[in-house]
C-alpha cells in the first residue's frame, strides 16, 4: 500500500491545525476548491501547515468566494528531515520554478540564494519561490514546508558559512572521482548538516573557486565527465546528497 494517498487534494494552510478547528480557506483557495476543483460542502480534503502534520478536512460551507475548512482527524505526524540546505544561483523564470520545485521533493530544509558573477538575475521574486515551494510541497506530499532565505552575494555567503555544517561545492574543474565515497568519508568524520552549492549557467569564476575552497569545512565534487546545465546539476546533486545524509537510506538525521 502506498504511503500517501496520491489522489487526494492536498491544501497548504497558515492555521494551527487541530481536531475540531475551523478554518477559513480564503478567495484564493476558496476558488480554487470550489471553482476549479468543483468541490462541494461536504467533500473531504487533506491539509498541512509545515508543523502540526497532515489532517482530514471536509469543506463545512461553501459560498462563492468563501470556503470554511472543519478540521477532523490527523492522517500522519509531522515529519521531520534531513537537514540540508540548497544554496544555488539562481535561474531565470521557469527554470528557476523547476529547480526550487525539485528542492522541495528532493527534501531540502532551507533554499538559499546566492547572487554570483554569472548569476543570471540580480533580484528575485522570493513570494513566487515561496508559493513554487507550498504547491510543490502539495502535490508531492511533502509536509515539512522549507524556508526560502532572500538572496545574498556569494562572498557574503562565504564569509558567514557556519564551522560546523559541511559546504558540498560542486564544481566542474573537480577532479573526476567517486562522489559518493567522498561523501561517505565526510559523514564518518561525523559530518551531518550539509549545504549543497550549485553555481550558475558558466559556472564560478577562479576568485569564486577560490573563495568557496576558502570556506571552513568545505568538500568539493565533481558530478561527473559531463557538463551539466545547472538545472540538472541540481537534481544530480541533491540526490546525491540524500544518497549518503539524507532520508533515502531509511533513517532521519
Amino acid at each position: 500500500m502506498a504511503r500517501y494517498d496520491f489522489a487526494a487534494t492536498r491544501l497548504f494552510v497558515e492555521d494551527a491545525l487541530h481536531a475540531g478547528a475551523k478554518i477559513a480557506a480564503g478567495a484564493d483557495r476558496a476558488n480554487f476548491l470550489l471553482n476549479v476543483l468543483r468541490l462541494k460542502e461536504g467533500d473531504k480534503i487533506l491539509v498541512f501547515n509545515g508543523r502540526d502534520g497532515e489532517w482530514l478536512a471536509s469543506i463545512a460551507q461553501a459560498k462563492k468566494r468563501e470556503a470554511i475548512l472543519a478540521i477532523g482527524e490527523r492522517t500522519r505526524p509531522q515529519e521531520g528531515g534531513p537537514d540540508i540546505d540548497y544554496c544555488f544561483a539562481p535561474l531565470k523564470h521557469a527554470r528557476l520554478d523547476y529547480v526550487v520545485q525539485k528542492a522541495v521533493e528532493m527534501g531540502a530544509a532551507r533554499l538559499c540564494p546566492v547572487l554570483t558573477r554569472r548569476t543570471q538575475v540580480s533580484r528575485l521574486n522570493l513570494e513566487r519561490m515561496r508559493a513554487n515551494v507550498i504547491e510543490a510541497a502539495e502535490q508531492c506530499g511533502v509536509l515539512r514546508v522549507p524556508e526560502v532565505a532572500a538572496e545574498v552575494p556569494f562572498e557574503r555567503m562565504i564569509a558567514q558559512w557556519p564551522q560546523d555544517r559541511l559546504l558540498v561545492f560542486c564544481d566542474e574543474d573537480a577532479e573526476i572521482a567517486d562522489p559518493v565515497e567522498a561523501l561517505v568519508a565526510a559523514r564518518e568524520r561525523g559530518a551531518r548538516a550539509v549545504g549543497l552549492l550549485i553555481g550558475p549557467e558558466g559556472g564560478f569564476d577562479e576568485k569564486e573557486r577560490a573563495l568557496a575552497l576558502s570556506a571552513p569545512n568545505v568538500l568539493r565534487i565533481s558530478l561527473g565527465p559531463r557538463i551539466l546545465r545547472a538545472d540538472t546539476a541540481a537534481v544530480a546533486g541533491m540526490a546525491l546528497i540524500q544518497s549518503v545524509f539524507g532520508d533515502w537510506a531509511g533513517s532521519m538525521i
